[in-house]
């Protein structure tokens, strides 16, 4: 069997997916091994994988302290990065290289890998080509800003590479004009992480009262406790019950929790989803499309994520739930909350949506797109 060498970026919605992606690889006799920030190494090696933090990956920040988003730019469009990875594959010598899809250095040296190379995006394509151009550009502008070298459009970054699978539904993708890449649709790949366990509620099951789930970001680089605030305080008031997820960015005792919430670090979303009357959250593409699959609408108050704004703006147009700005005031939480509750429309949209999600495995449609382009077996 083969062996895949992970270029990983390891953002919120990134990391989870591309671990449940390797389940399957493994389980089908392959050997995963990921590379990238020190931050993933503990997350992949709790999933039961291999990892190896790239020895540069804090090279270049220093040169990107210009930027409100330097630890991210600094990683991903570093320069020594992909030089590294250059000479990881060298060494390692997999069979496979997978690249996360926001990857730039690694994207930008793809072809010295001299392997076949798979882009993994999480996320839409087709809404949001528009807003990936508008990324990687900002990218390259930085990057020159650095002092270093610009980086080839997304023609070619993803388009000249074997496969660039996304995982999400087709269904949900909308249209574009790139249809001569070689995309492939899967499914949303809704893994959890072992630091996401069952947590007891201290409602009883029989209890009726509606229950939202709040859950914002687990990234760093998108805390925003004031937020999280501002959420429970529009909560707080109403004839419902809150659980809070903090993803570990939050510490639940920063935080005045009204005497109808509870707050968790990190739970089972899963299971939380299966009690919820509806979610609160960032409009990252893992929640949303996990609230969709159990039918529960949503409001959206998106956080610095690229696809955050699409993706909370395109669930106010179905009808499955209200897209708020990056900075709503508690009223306007609490009476868009009011809303979605009020109004059966909205869970009647998310139920609908829901039967599209039926039958589908995104992480094993993933895997099967990555063992395609494996030599022996494509």
């Amino acid at each position: 069997m083969a062996r895949i060498m992970w270029a990983c970026w390891d953002g919120g919605g990134n990391l989870t997916p591309s671990l449940g992606i390797t389940r399957v690889l493994e389980t089908r006799g392959h050997e995963v091994h990921f590379y990238g920030r020190p931050d993933m190494v503990h997350r992949v090696e709790a999933a039961g994988f291999g990892a190896t933090a790239l020895s540069r990956a804090r090279t270049d920040l220093d040169r990107y302290s210009f930027h409100p988003m330097a630890a991210v730019f600094g990683f991903t469009s570093s320069p020594a990065v992909g030089e590294e990875l250059v000479e990881v594959a060298q060494q390692w010598d997999p069979e496979v290289v997978v690249i996360d899809a926001m990857f730039a250095s690694a994207l930008n040296v793809a072809p010295r890998f001299n392997r076949p190379t798979a882009v993994m995006l999480h996320t839409f394509f087709h809404h949001m080509i528009d807003s990936w151009r508008g990324n990687f550009t900002m990218q390259s502008e930085s990057r020159q800003r650095a002092g270093f070298d610009g980086l080839p459009d997304l023609d070619v970054l993803w388009g000249e590479r074997n496969v660039l699978h996304v995982n999400t539904l087709r269904a949900f993708d909308g249209q574009s004009d790139t249809a001569t890449w070689p995309v492939v649709h899967g499914a949303p790949v809704l893994a959890t992480e072992r630091r996401a366990v069952e947590v007891e509620l201290p409602w009883g099951t029989d209890d009726q009262t509606p229950i939202v789930l709040l859950s914002f970001s687990t990234v760093p680089e998108q805390r925003n406790l004031d937020m999280l605030q501002r959420a429970l305080d529009a909560l707080g008031p109403l004839p419902v019950y809150v659980v809070a997820t903090t993803g570990g960015i939050v510490d639940p005792a920063e935080l005045t929790a009204p005497a109808n919430a509870y707050l968790v670090p990190f739970a089972d979303h899963d299971q939380l989803m299966d009690r919820s009357s509806m979610v609160l959250g960032h409009g990252g593409h893992g929640t949303t499309m996990r609230a969709l699959s159990h039918g529960l609408p949503m409001v959206g108050i998106p956080a610095k994520g690229a696809d955050q704004i699409p993706i909370t703006k395109l669930i106010d147009e179905w009808g499955a739930g209200r897209a708020l700005s990056m900075d709503p005031d508690v009223s306007q939480i609490r009476v868009a909350v009011q809303e979605i509750l009020g109004d059966p429309s909205f869970r009647h949209e998310a139920a609908r949506r829901s039967t599209a999600f039926l039958g589908l495995d995104g992480a094993a449609v993933a895997a099967g797109s990555v063992e395609a382009i494996i030599p022996t077996m494509g």
